[in-house]
């Protein structure tokens, strides 16, 4: 029976010890590979995901001072009106989900861009609370160790943004509009920023009488609080 009980033991301590390890590889991962975003082009895990199922992926990597500063500016005041003040996270907003989550009520989000870009980067697109508490130390990490204007352009080159696999602005311009991501209208930027929910549904293209009404929104929102994007121009803005 001892040597049963023994056998079982170290049966056990094997497993711990497999599981550690999972998870020190698991947290290595985003630890050595965030440095390496400083330089390198990422793909997100939806990416990898295609690639490997054999699904088409278009993406055609843009700096951030090519991209339009239309662009830029529409997506800070549609998806994270603090980004360029928060350390990744928006502190108030979280406290303010996590209360309203407690309470009984729907989840809203309140997930910033590098929220977003930690998501897209290494974790998964189903929504749940353990993929919300591991996105919150992933982005403090990768605002730590990125500046604003990279992640920003990180977060611009990987977002899913179109419905046949178009990764990135640049392709989800081409195929909404025809045109480079280096240039939009007010309107054509709004569109576009709006259908990064869900761009299987949402036709920045094509835009259904309630998308219309949320791109006005958010025009107006980024016309009239173009400040709030300022962290992400070297000099002024071309508005």
């Amino acid at each position: 029976m001892a040597g049963k009980a023994k056998g079982r033991a170290r049966g056990i301590g094997a497993w711990l010890r497999l599981g550690l390890l999972a998870v020190a590889v698991i947290v290595a991962i985003p630890l050595v590979l965030v440095p390496v975003y400083w330089v390198a082009p990422p793909v997100s895990t939806l990416m990898v995901s295609r690639y490997v199922t054999g699904q088409p992926v278009t993406r055609i990597w843009r700096d951030l001072d090519e991209i339009s500063d239309r662009l830029k500016t529409s997506v800070v005041l549609s998806e994270d009106g603090q980004f360029c003040r928060h350390d990744g996270v928006d502190i108030a907003a979280l406290r303010a989900e996590i209360e309203d989550y407690l309470a009984g009520g729907e989840a809203r989000g309140a997930s910033t861009i590098t929220m977003q870009l930690a998501r897209n980067l290494f974790l998964w697109n189903s929504r749940s609370m353990v993929r919300k508490a591991l996105e919150v130390p992933l982005a403090a990490y990768i605002d730590f160790v990125l500046p604003k204007r990279r992640i920003m352009e990180l977060y611009l080159n990987i977002a899913e943004w179109g419905p046949n696999g178009e990764f990135g602005v640049e392709a989800g311009a081409q195929a909404a509009f025809g045109k480079s991501a280096t240039a939009f209208t007010w309107r054509e930027a709004a569109l576009l920023t709006v259908a990064l929910p869900n761009p299987h549904v949402r036709r920045p293209s094509n835009p259904t009488a309630g998308l219309g009404r949320v791109a006005s929104i958010v025009e107006a929102r980024a016309r009239q609080f173009s400040w709030q994007a300022a962290c992400l121009f070297i000099g002024p803005p071309d508005l």
